[in-house]
Order: C-alpha cells, then structure tokens, then sequence
C-alpha cells in the first residue's frame, strides 16, 4: 500500500499506463462534483467510481482484498481512515467472487496498520493489499471518495 497525496502519488506508485490513466482522471478539474456512479476511462481496464457515504466505526473492520485489479482510492471530501494488513495474514470469510473481484475477511487484532486519509489524499492498494476503507477517522462522517480500478 502506498499512502500519498495526489501531486506526489506519481513518483510513489509504480509507474504503468493504467495508473498514468487513472491518476490523470483524478486530476480533473470537475473530478470532486462528479455524481455518483460508474465512469469509464480506458474501458474495463480502468475506471473510477464515484461514492459518497458515511464512514463507521466497527467493532472489527471487514477486510477485502482484489486479484485483479489495483485500487487507487482517493478522498474527494472528508476523511476515512483505511485498515492495512499484508494478505497473507486474512482469514477469508467470503470467498472470492471473480465477477465482482473481491474477497472478505478478517484480520488478527493488533497485526494491522492503519492510515488516516483526508481530502486530496488517497492509497494506492494492489492485490497483495488486504485493506478496510470506510471507517471513521474520529467519528463518524461523510466521504467522498473516488475508488480508480486499474488491471493489473
């Protein structure tokens, strides 16, 4: 996982056409008053969707993790802080569903990490990434968020 902010992320992240789409999508001018939903960048290859949510304090975070895909999760407004574990430590719970490329689990207490991210920041998160986003940084608050996914 890489915890950046949008003008440096770029010397941080590995460098691939995907990620050059994706970061150049998240640099738009209007990227912040975007409705919500789905928006194409270079087909399914890369795209962004738009959420804006209320982040949660739960007792024990739910972890998911991707196969296919990197996710490039960057706070529009708000803040969120996002669980971190290496992959190898999640116990699946949910199995991985290929269609939606995703799994969920949990993660041992006290082997995770956590990062705090506010407006203009985001994580860079690869498969090799289990991570828990939504929860609050503090109390509970609104998010908005643009999730990037870029194939791997």
């Amino acid at each position: 996982m890489i915890a950046s902010d949008l003008e440096t992320v770029g010397r941080q992240a590995v460098p691939s056409p995907g990620i050059e789409k994706a970061l150049a999508f998240l640099r738009r001018p209007d990227v912040r008053a975007l409705p919500d939903g789905k928006y194409e960048i270079d087909g399914e290859r890369v795209f962004a969707i738009v959420q804006r949510y209320e982040t949660a304090a739960p007792a024990r975070p739910r972890y998911e993790a991707h196969r296919k895909y990197i996710d490039l999760q960057f706070i529009a407004a708000g803040a969120e802080v996002i669980g971190w574990a290496p992959l190898g430590l999640l116990a699946v719970t949910e199995p991985y569903d290929a269609a939606k490329d995703i799994c969920f689990g949990a993660v041992p207490a006290g082997k995770d990490a956590a990062v705090r991210l506010g407006a203009g920041q985001l994580a860079v998160l690869y498969p090799e990434d289990a991570h828990a986003p939504r929860l609050a940084a503090g109390a509970p608050g609104p998010v908005t968020k643009i999730v990037v996914k870029v194939l791997v």
